[in-house]
């Protein structure tokens, strides 16, 4: 389990009310949707997206719109 990175009050508490405790955690989740998150601002998005590539993770990918 790789530890979150740290980050603003905000957004810790957008992390732990989606019950999401690790870098893993957020695997499943699109970007889009974490950056929709009430707490989750433009600078804990970029934290979170550079923490996700320094260990070869990722956000799920957007599913094209048809």
């Amino acid at each position: 389990m790789i530890a979150l990175p740290t980050l603003a009050a905000p957004a810790k508490r957008a992390l732990v009310a989606k019950e999401i405790e690790s870098l893993h955690d957020l695997c499943p989740y699109t970007r889009r949707e974490v950056a929709s998150w009430h707490g989750i601002g433009p600078n804990a998005l970029f934290v979170l997206e550079a923490e996700l590539l320094k260990y070869n993770l990722a956000f799920k990918m957007e599913e094209p719109s048809t």
